[in-house]
């Protein structure tokens, strides 16, 4: 355990004291596209973060290959290599986007090229614990196009939650999380090394997101953009396939019995790390209903737009930073209860846990539709937006022949003439308030519409 917490901490170190410099060179080389439409953030943001995560991981790894018992990783399997191949030919891919806007299908075209590299080398899914029948080999064929088919769903589901700061990061950092204490689990309670491999993987993952998320937390100051997005998502399927395809179901002797029952018994154990998509469920939902989304509308899967779920959470009325930690929250009561129920599949109370922070999972999604009414006596205690208004009554001023005459002036001269355009305009009165709590100009008088017009009722 202490090599892994080494390993992390030189990972996180590498990649938190690149960042700066990264981002130093990233707006020296123009790599800061234009505010675009489905965009949150208001100010032009430098992107290329995936660098220092790559040569975090380029670091983390050589730290590795020198350490006792971690170097046996790269003494027995060729996995480790066969990641960091696939990491650079994807990590070069997210450079170039990131700089030049790379269109849609040449990305994904990198993506399964880099899945076939990793493949070529040896990691790759071998066999698949079906329910009922047993562990089932396969060829070679169907390997390379399951796993070609894990990784670039899984890159492709990260890099769409990568539209908050901080949360693709958070996400991935929470689920690799969850994979390592499955392969730790693993490797060291049933003595499987071929476990060792994934479990390394999600250290790594761990130290590139944690040393990237000071500097990517709202307000942003780098975004990791596709070079970053792309490489976290391959590293997160790179370990999943290995602890999947790589390690033989029947060698951890759970139940006594034949091969069918013990593959059986232990599918809560194997489910949760068959596929990704059930620890990055966030994600992957957002991933699915943005291409359902998009084709009912007539348009490509690739088309950018502001439906995703922590856009919808915006326009729900949670602030930037709640709209992270629920999808936080989420990411985490998946994952976690996914390993849970994999430990001890016929535990009530985890079933019974998961639903009442479920609930909770609700009530935090919902709660800009409510409107608490805090009792006199508590309204001291709480934030001003919970306390309750008082009616102010704002004398109505009489109306001027001067202020009649500016009132009545059309709106295009008004336009013409900024200096004039701001004489113009109408005070606001403080306290007047629009959507959401926030001060807003109402709508125009009417009988002052007529006028200009020259209609009347």
């Amino acid at each position: 355990m202490r090599e892994y917490l080494l390993t992390l901490c030189i990972t996180a170190a590498v990649t938190y004291l690149l960042t700066g410099p990264v981002r130093k060179f990233a707006i020296v080389a123009g790599a800061m596209p234009e505010i675009r439409a489905r965009d949150v953030h208001r100010e032009p943001t430098p992107r290329l973060g995936g660098i220092a995560m790559f040569f975090g991981l380029c670091a983390g790894l050589l730290v590795a290959d020198h350490l006792t018992n971690l170097s046996e990783v790269f003494e027995n399997s060729n996995e480790p290599r066969a990641l960091l191949s696939g990491a650079a030919l994807i990590w070069l891919i997210g450079v170039l986007d990131d700089k030049f806007e790379i269109d849609a299908l040449i990305k994904l075209g990198g993506q399964m090229i880099a899945a076939g590299v990793m493949v070529m080398q040896g990691l790759t899914i071998l066999w698949l614990p079906i329910p009922g029948v047993g562990s089932v080999s396969l060829t070679q064929w169907q390997g390379t196009l399951l796993t070609v088919a894990l990784v670039v769903i899984t890159i492709n589901a990260v890099n769409f939650a990568d539209g908050l700061d901080g949360l693709a990061a958070g996400m991935v950092c929470i689920a690799s999380a969850a994979f390592f204490m499955y392969g730790y689990r693993i490797w060291y309670g049933y003595g499987l090394e071929s476990a060792a491999p994934a479990t390394l993987f999600s250290a790594l993952l761990m130290g590139m997101c944690l040393g990237f998320l000071p500097h990517n937390m709202h307000p942003a100051r780098i975004f990791m953009g596709d070079s970053g997005s792309m490489l976290i998502g391959l590293v997160l399927a790179a370990g999943a396939i290995s602890i999947t395809g790589q390690v033989d179901p029947d060698a951890m002797n759970l139940f006594a019995g034949s091969e069918k029952e013990a593959v059986h018994q232990t599918v809560p154990v194997y489910i949760p790390l068959l596929l990704p998509l059930t620890i990055i469920a966030v994600p992957a939902a957002d991933l699915v209903l943005a291409i359902v989304r998009r084709t009912w509308r007539g348009q490509s899967p690739f088309a950018a737009d502001r439906g995703h779920l922590h856009h919808r959470l915006l326009e729900i009325g949670h602030s930037h930073s709640r709209a992270v930690l629920i999808m936080y929250f989420w990411s985490a009561l998946i994952a976690f209860g996914a390993l849970a129920y994999s430990v001890n599949s016929g535990a009530m109370w985890i079933v019974l846990g998961i639903m009442a922070l479920s609930a909770v999972g609700l009530v935090l999604l919902l709660l800009p539709r409510f409107t608490p009414r805090t009792p006199r006596w508590a309204e001291h205690f709480v934030p001003p937006r919970y306390r309750r208004r008082k009616a102010v009554d704002v004398p109505a001023e009489p109306a001027t022949p001067t202020a009649y005459a500016a009132s009545a002036e059309p709106h295009g001269e008004a336009e013409d003439d900024g200096v004039q355009g701001e004489e113009h305009r109408t005070p606001v009165a403080v306290g007047v308030s629009g959507v959401n709590g926030a001060t807003a100009v109402g709508p125009r008088s009417r009988v002052l519409e007529e006028r200009r017009t020259g209609t009347s009722r």
